[in-house]
C-alpha cells in the first residue's frame, strides 16, 4: 500500500482521468500536468486532498504543489494511472498542444529573441539618447544640433555608436547564435554564420538602397554572378539562415559515423548554410524588401492615401520584426529630395514607436507589481518613446501578443489623422516623443492630435486586454498561482502547516541579542538574507511550502547548514535538495526561481539521496552566469518544510551573511 495512495486514486480522478493526461512530470516541489483539456480539472477539490498545498496554471501546465515528497508521490501516481512520465523538456513541449498556431509562433519567437532582450535593451536606450544629442536641432534658431557646438558631444555620440552598431547593424550574428543555442545544436557554428551575414567583405545591407546596381560589388563564378550584399540589421535572413544550419547539422550529426563526426558535420553543415543563406534566403530578403518599398512609395502617391496610412499604420511594426522597415529609408530620402524637401512617410513611423511604447506603457501599469516584467517594460517603454522600438516589440508586445496588436491599431488611427491632414516632416531620423521636433511647425497641433491619439487607444486597449487576459503569474510575478492563491495560502496555512503559525521572523538586532536557542543553522551561501516573502515566486513567499529566507548568492557553492541526511534530490536537473535533521526538522533548498526549466546546465549536484552530510559540506555548485541567460533570478531558498520536535523558529533576514558561519535561523 503507497503512503499517498488515496490521494493518487483520487488526484487521477479529479484531473479528468488518465484519458486527459497527455504528459505528467515533476520537479522538487510540484507535479507538472499537460491536460487535453483543462477544464476538466476539479481545482477546488484537488486543493482538498491532504497532499495537496496549492495549484496553478502557468505556460499550459497546470501544476500540483506537494512539497519535498513529491518524487515519492509522483512514482505513486504514474505506477497507478499506468501512465510513464516523461522529463520536463518533453512535458513543456507537450504544453505547447494546448496553444493555437499563433501561440506556438509567438512562443518560439519569444524563445528566439528572449536571451538578446538584454541587448536590444541597452542599444535601444543608447540609439534613443544619440537621437536626442545628433537629430534634433535645439540651437542656434533651430539649425545645429547639440553634436554641432559641442566637440566632447560629438565624440560622445560617435563612440555610443560602437553599441549601436553591435546591437542593432550585427544582430543577425544573435539571432543565429539564439536558434542554435534553441534548437541544442553547435553555437560556434551559429555564431560563425552570423559573421558571414554582416562581413566587412560584403556592402552593408543599410548602404544597398543608395548604391548602384553597377556598384555592388559581386562573386563572379563564370557561370553566374551573386551580389555581395550584407544583411546588417536583418531578422528574417538570419532566421532562415539559422534554421537552414540546424537541420543540415541535425541531419549529418544523424547519419554521420561517430568516429569522424568532428570532421564532416560541422563543414557539411556550416559551408552549404553560407551558400544558402547569400544565395538564396539573403536575395529572398531583399526582394521582400523592395516590394515593400515600392508598394509603400505607390501608396503615398495615390488617391487612397488615407485609406494607405491605416495599412501602413498597422502594419509597421511587424514589418519592423522583420527588419525590412529600412527600405522605407530610401524612400523618405527620396521624398526629402523632391521640391517640396519633406516627407509624409516619417511623421506615420514616428507615431508607430509612440503608440508601440504606450502599449508597453499599460503593461508597466498593469504589472507594477511584477519585479522582473518591469526589468524589461520600464527600459523598453523609454527607449520606444525615443524612437527604439525593438526591445518594446521583441520584449513585451511579441511576447504577449495582445499590446502588439492593439499597437497596432492606436498606429492605425494615428497614421490617418496625419495623413488625412497632411503633416508633413523636414528630416527623418528622430522618431518617438521627439519625432515631432523634425515636423513643419504649421503641422504641430495636427501631429499633436495624432500623437494624443498614439498614447490614448493603444494604452486604454492594452490595459482593459491585459486585464483580462493576463494571469496572476503575469501580473504578480514568475510562478504566482492562480487567482485563488489567497485562499490556497488560507487554507494551507490552517489545514498543513499550522505550526508555522509558531515561527517567528527576528530582525538582524535579535541575531545578536539575547538567544535562547537549542540549535541554529548556518547560512548556505554568502550574501545579503532576504525574507521569504520578497522572493518572486508565489508558492515560496506566500509560504504555501513553509517558511523561511532566501539567500541573494555572491558565491557558487551551496552548503549544508546543518548536520543532516539528504531526504531528497533533483538528479536531473541538480538545481534543489531536501535535508532532514536528526530532532525530524525538515528542509528545502532551491537554487534560482523556476530554474527547473534550466534542465540541469549551469548545475552540479555533490550529494545524492542517502548521503549523511556535515555542517558545511557542499550540496550543489552552479553558474549564475547561465541562469540569468536563462532569464531567471539567482535567488536561493531556505525553506522549513517541517518543524520537526521543536517548537519554535526564528528567521534572521536584512544581514549580510558569510556561508557555514553566520546563523541564519535559529530554533528550540
Amino acid at each position: 500500500m503507497g503512503k499517498y495512495e488515496n490521494d493518487v486514486r483520487h488526484l487521477l480522478t479529479l484531473v479528468g482521468g488518465k484519458e486527459n493526461i497527455q504528459a505528467v512530470s515533476h520537479c522538487m516541489t510540484r507535479m507538472r500536468f499537460v491536460l487535453a483539456d483543462p477544464q476538466k480539472a476539479d481545482e477546488k477539490a484537488i486543493e482538498e486532498l491532504p497532499s495537496v498545498k496549492g495549484t496553478f496554471t502557468q505556460a499550459g501546465q497546470y501544476q500540483v504543489i506537494i512539497g519535498n515528497d513529491v518524487s515519492t508521490f509522483y512514482n505513486e501516481f504514474t505506477a497507478y494511472a499506468g501512465i510513464e512520465g516523461v522529463s520536463k523538456e518533453a512535458a513543456k513541449q507537450a504544453a505547447k498542444g494546448n496553444q493555437n498556431v499563433i501561440q506556438k509562433m509567438m512562443s518560439n519567437l519569444g524563445e528566439i529573441f528572449a536571451p538578446i532582450i538584454p541587448a536590444l535593451i541597452c542599444g535601444g536606450l543608447v540609439l534613443g539618447f544619440r537621437n536626442i544629442i545628433d537629430g534634433i536641432y535645439f540651437f542656434d534658431n533651430g539649425t545645429k544640433t547639440l553634436i554641432d557646438i559641442s566637440q566632447f558631444w560629438a565624440g560622445v555620440d560617435s563612440f555610443l555608436w560602437l553599441i549601436g552598431e553591435a546591437v542593432f547593424w550585427l544582430l543577425p550574428v544573435g539571432i543565429v547564435w539564439s536558434i542554435t543555442k534553441k534548437m541544442g545544436t553547435t553555437q560556434i557554428l551559429g555564431i560563425i554564420l552570423g559573421l558571414t551575414l554582416i562581413s566587412s567583405q560584403l556592402l552593408n545591407g543599410f548602404d544597398v538602397a543608395s548604391t548602384p546596381a553597377k556598384d555592388i560589388p559581386v562573386w563572379d563564378f563564370g557561370f553566374a554572378k551573386v551580389q555581395m550584399i550584407g544583411y546588417q540589421g536583418q531578422v528574417i535572413a538570419a532566421m532562415l539562415a539559422g534554421f537552414v544550419l540546424v537541420y543540415l547539422e541535425k541531419f549529418f550529426r544523424k547519419i554521420c559515423p561517430a568516429v569522424i563526426s568532428m570532421i564532416v558535420v560541422p563543414f557539411c553543415s556550416l559551408v552549404p548554410a553560407v551558400f544558402i543563406a547569400h544565395m538564396v534566403v539573403g536575395p529572398i530578403g531583399w526582394t521582400i524588401g523592395n516590394a515593400i518599398g515600392d508598394v509603400v512609395y505607390a501608396g503615398l502617391t495615390s488617391d487612397f492615401r488615407f485609406v494607405f496610412a491605416g495599412i501602413f499604420g498597422l502594419l509597421y511594426a511587424p514589418v519592423v520584426m522583420t527588419g525590412l522597415h529600412h527600405m522605407t529609408n530610401a524612400i523618405d530620402s527620396q521624398l526629402l529630395a523632391s521640391p517640396a524637401k519633406s516627407t509624409i512617410l516619417w511623421p506615420m513611423i514616428a507615431l508607430s514607436n509612440i503608440a508601440q511604447g504606450s502599449s508597453v506603457l499599460a503593461m508597466s501599469f498593469i504589472q507594477k507589481k511584477n519585479e522582473r516584467a518591469q526589468q524589461v517594460n520600464v527600459p523598453a517603454c523609454i527607449s520606444c518613446y525615443l524612437g527604439v522600438t525593438e526591445p518594446a516589440l521583441f520584449g513585451v508586445n511579441l511576447k504577449y501578443g495582445f499590446p502588439l496588436v492593439c499597437g497596432m491599431i492606436g498606429s492605425a488611427a494615428a497614421a490617418m489623422i496625419s495623413v488625412g491632414f497632411g503633416v508633413e516632416a523636414l528630416s527623418i531620423g528622430v522618431g518617438g516623443l521627439p519625432g515631432i521636433l523634425s515636423i513643419k511647425p504649421e503641422y504641430y497641433l495636427i501631429f499633436l492630435l495624432a500623437m494624443a491619439v498614439a498614447i490614448v487607444i493603444p494604452f486604454i486597449l492594452t490595459f482593459i486586454v491585459g486585464k483580462i487576459k493576463l494571469s496572476d503569474a503575469d501580473k504578480y510575478g514568475n510562478a504566482a498561482a492562480s487567482n485563488n492563491v489567497e485562499k490556497i495560502v488560507e487554507e494551507t496555512e490552517t489545514k498543513e502547516i499550522s505550526p508555522a503559525d509558531r515561527i517567528h521572523d527576528s530582525s538582524a538586532a535579535e541575531n545578536e541579542g539575547n538567544m535562547t536557542s537549542n540549535g541554529e543553522l548556518k547560512a548556505i551561501l554568502s550574501g545579503k538574507v532576504i525574507p521569504i516573502e520578497e522572493v518572486p515566486d508565489d508558492v515560496f513567499s506566500q509560504k504555501i511550502m513553509g517558511d523561511g529566507i532566501a539567500f541573494e548568492p555572491e558565491n557558487t557553492v551551496v552548503t549544508a547548514p546543518a548536520d543532516a541526511e539528504v531526504s531528497v534530490v533533483m538528479a536531473e536537473t541538480g538545481h534543489a535538495c531536501g535535508l532532514t535533521l536528526t530532532n525530524g526538522m525538515e528542509l528545502l533548498i532551491h537554487v534560482g526561481v523556476d530554474t527547473v526549466d534550466m534542465n540541469g546546465e549551469g548545475f552540479k549536484l555533490l550529494v545524492k539521496e542517502g548521503d549523511h552530510v556535515k555542517e558545511g559540506d557542499a550540496l550543489i555548485e552552479f553558474e549564475p552566469e547561465k541562469i540569468k541567460e536563462a532569464g531567471h533570478p539567482c535567488t536561493t531558498m531556505l525553506i522549513v518544510t517541517a518543524q520537526g520536535k521543536t517548537s519554535e523558529v526564528n528567521m534572521h533576514t536584512g544581514i549580510e551573511a558569510t556561508a557555514g558561519k553566520t546563523t541564519v535561523i535559529s530554533y528550540k
